[in-house]
């Protein structure tokens, strides 16, 4: 008989139903596939005298988002993924599949799957899309929260700080400070109230790494806030999330729940005499609070804005006590470094980047989704063997890595490895994580555009160099993408950024000007094009941009329709025209006419 059933070991003859629940599986229709999914084998079960259990349950993301409703069933050890599974689909599944043991071939992921996994190497996100969020008894099936009893139990705090200083963890929330001298740096600290802080603040344009490891593992991250706490001796932990990610939030006020009725949290965890417990403090969204003096301070109430350094949160942080940051990513590293050793943590990345790194993989890509890869692959191996290359077999132009404090990595160096010393030799940084694939038909000037205008507006407003000196280079900018740019432009534009970096209060504008500076490096002659010949080479820059109707047009009238400024004329069957002083360049005429009769220039 088929049952749906849960918290509980599997057998090889069980068979196990796992929907993807992530963001991208809920958005593509996820929750009602897992209802289809129990439904059909609550049914089936009912019907026919059938053996093994079958258990059907959500997980977080799986990874491969570009193919959502992702669905693995796993039997008799062997796992087949299918993909863009709708809930008419799933009674064929279980008939054939789960029933009668034959794949349904057609809709399950092929050669895209081996390849977007093939290079990956799963270490935080190792239970990410295999375990039940919600469940804790699954997560302890994998010898969750065993790290943590560990540390407790066998270990003393120095012991713990030395394993994770020799393993050389950094810190993922982008400035990769080494994670154990920071820990040792609060912890000699003679004040003795301590905090210890998870900065689950992302907000970067197209980050989900963070969100996805919360939402698919989050006693992960709780497992590395106990081991953590109980190294620098604190006995309250906050995780700053914000109040956008209700996912997320629902599963981590879960996850807390169980933990405490585990006795994993609160008084004498693990039957020690040791107390430590968390909660949750919802952000409003403010970028800027992703700083840690900044956080800080919205923790306590007020307004979210850095403040000088030092001294370091780590000397006076939190209600001006002794106060470890770090973010959901480099937590999740931590029960496994305690389960398995420096050693072996060490052994992979590169020198000066040890272990992995999780990235939100977005952009003109085939695959998009979420990867974690070790330290020092490079850029190539990410975008053409993972990603599959760039969609519809366009050019690869530039990989902007870091979020809007990033740069943009031009195509000529594809073969760059990833790691914290050689993205910011290249202009660029690590960030928490995000990677934004470029084509030809994306402006570098209008995306170093973008990005300013995200970080200007995101600007607390309380240094002048990051208020002001933003301002002024986005407004060169607009003039420039407005086809009224001037030559000393780009001096004034270099000039100013510059000075922003090193004269900014906190990272937000410190790291503002990098798209800027790095596309003014690696992309002037775009730059000189927009002002010199006031054309935009990739046609996106709508002030320089020219539609006309060709001599081809059959006058079919498609595009007369469409404009929304009512700049075209013409009889039907007849050449159509388009009244330059008219057009609002908004490119619906070019959009609709299905002859390649609307040219853009």
């Amino acid at each position: 008989m088929i049952r749906n059933s849960k918290n509980k070991k599997e057998t090889e003859r069980d068979i196990v139903v796992k929907v993807c629940l992530g963001p991208g599986g809920i958005a593509s229709g996820g929750e009602r596939v897992l209802m289809a999914f129990k439904e059909e084998t609550g049914k089936r079960g009912i019907k026919a005298s059938f053996e093994p259990n079958c258990s059907v349950h959500q997980v977080g993301c799986m990874g491969l988002c570009s193919k959502d409703v992702l669905v693995d069933v796993l039997q008799n050890g062997k796992k087949t993924t299918y993909q863009f599974i709708k809930p008419e689909m799933v009674g064929r599944i279980v008939e054939e599949h789960i029933i009668n043991g034959r794949v349904v071939e057609e809709w399950t992921v092929r050669e895209d799957y081996n390849a977007f996994y093939g290079k990956q190497m799963k270490v935080v996100l190792d239970a990410c899309g295999k375990i039940d969020p919600e469940d804790i008894e699954a997560y302890i099936l994998m010898d969750g929260y065993e790290s943590a009893r560990k540390a407790l139990t066998k270990m003393t705090p120095v012991e713990v700080i030395e394993e994770v200083k020799s393993s050389g963890l950094r810190g993922r929330g982008g400035a990769g400070f080494p994670t154990g001298k920071k820990w040792e740096f609060c912890r000699s600290q003679k004040e003795e109230t301590r905090y210890f802080i998870c900065n689950a603040d992302e907000g970067d344009p197209g980050a989900f790494m963070d969100r996805a490891i919360i939402e698919g593992n989050p006693h992960s991250v709780i497992e590395g806030m106990i081991i953590g706490a109980y190294a620098i001796n604190a006995k309250e932990g906050y995780v700053y999330i914000r109040a956008e990610y209700p996912l997320a939030v629902k599963r981590l006020g879960i996850a807390l729940g169980k933990a405490r009725e585990k006795g994993f949290l609160g008084k004498k965890i693990f039957g020690t005499d040791i107390d430590f417990d968390i909660k949750i403090k919802l952000g409003a969204g403010a970028f800027v609070c992703g700083e840690e003096t900044a956080l800080i301070a919205s923790i306590e109430g007020r307004r979210g804005m850095p403040r000088t350094r030092p001294p370091f949160p780590a000397q006076k942080g939190l209600w001006g006590k002794p106060t470890v940051i770090n973010n959901v990513e480099t937590l999740a590293n931590l029960p496994l470094i305690i389960k398995n050793g420096a050693k072996w943590y060490s052994s992979i990345g590169s020198d000066g980047s040890k272990g992995t790194k999780v990235f939100a993989l977005t952009g003109k890509i085939k695959n998009t989704g979420l990867i974690e890869v070790p330290m020092g692959i490079s850029l190539k191996e990410i975008i053409y063997d993972i990603a599959g290359g760039i969609e519809k077999d366009r050019t690869f132009k530039a990989v902007q890595t870091g979020g809007p404090s990033g740069g943009c990595i031009p195509s000529s160096m594809i073969d760059l490895k990833v790691d914290y010393e050689t993205l910011a030799k290249a202009g660029s940084i690590m960030g928490s994580g995000g990677m934004i694939v470029l084509d030809e038909t994306d402006c570098m000037v209008a995306i170093a555009k973008f990005f300013l205008e995200f970080t200007q507006k995101e600007s607390c407003g309380k240094c002048p160099p990051c208020r002001i000196g933003t301002k002024r280079m986005l407004e060169i900018l607009e003039r420039i993408t407005a086809g009224n740019g001037k030559e000393e432009d780009l001096a004034l534009l270099e000039e100013l950024g510059g000075k922003v970096k090193v004269t900014s209060l906190c990272g937000l504008g410190q790291s503002a000007p990098n798209p800027v500076l790095s596309t003014i490096k690696y992309f002037r002659d775009e730059y000189e094009e927009h002002i010199k010949n006031k054309k935009c080479p990739a046609k996106v820059c709508n002030a320089l941009i020219t539609f006309s109707i060709l001599e081809s047009c059959n006058g079919c009238g498609a595009c007369r329709i469409a404009c929304p400024a009512v700049a075209i004329t013409g009889e039907k069957k007849k050449l159509h025209r388009i009244y330059q002083d008219l057009c609002i360049k908004c490119g619906a005429c070019f959009e609709v006419c299905k002859f390649s009769a609307v040219e853009k220039l």
